[in-house]
């Protein structure tokens, strides 16, 4: 067996056992993808959370905890990472809900000076509420395709790589993504 096998299997056995509860898998399973997750943090970040003050460690040590107190069942890699993204995706909507709640003084708008960045962050937090309760709606209509939209939109891999994740060929993956980009369309609109 090769070494790519062999840490292919080696993973496989850490996610079945953290899919049982074991608190010690789980921990094994975040050490060993902390890069990647790392990675995935910044891209939420960067995409949902300009100018704010959460960093990227403290959101994934954040949906690290999120995601050992609930338990949550990870059959695979795509899975696995697709809860990530959600749990990082749920926690940056309550950041920016937080921020922006009347009682914390959210009416105003603390800026920088580049005006730019803090600007476009605040009127893209409703859209960000708005996808967040869309995604949701999705993935009680058809749960595999809200997790296709989170590893392609919220993690950033490619149709080849979720393909792989998912053993499937990468036309269907396309095809899946067209039908969730079209229902998300439909569910922004309000149609």
């Amino acid at each position: 067996m090769d070494e790519a096998a062999a840490d292919t299997q080696a993973l496989a056995a850490t996610l079945a056992a953290a899919e049982r509860g074991d608190a010690a898998a789980t921990a094994e399973l975040f050490a060993a993808l902390y890069r990647e997750l790392h990675r995935l943090a910044k891209r939420q970040l960067h995409a949902h959370a300009a100018g704010s003050t959460l960093s990227a460690t403290t959101l994934l040590h954040e949906a690290y905890l999120d995601i050992s107190r609930r338990g949550a069942a990870f059959p695979d890699r795509a899975r696995f990472f697709a809860y990530a993204a959600r749990a990082m995706r749920g926690l940056i909507i309550d950041y920016v809900r937080e921020r922006r709640a009347l009682k914390r003084g959210g009416e105003f708008h603390l800026t920088q000076l580049d005006t730019e960045i803090a600007e476009s962050a605040a009127q893209d937090s409703g859209d960000l509420t708005r996808l967040d309760e869309a995604l949701d709606e999705l993935a009680r209509a058809d749960a595999p395709l809200a997790e296709l939209v989170e590893l392609k939109f919220f993690c950033g891999f490619t149709f080849a790589e979720i393909a792989a994740m998912r053993g499937i060929s990468e036309r269907t993956v396309q095809r899946d993504w067209a039908k969730a980009r079209l229902y998300l369309h439909d569910a922004l609109r309000g149609d």
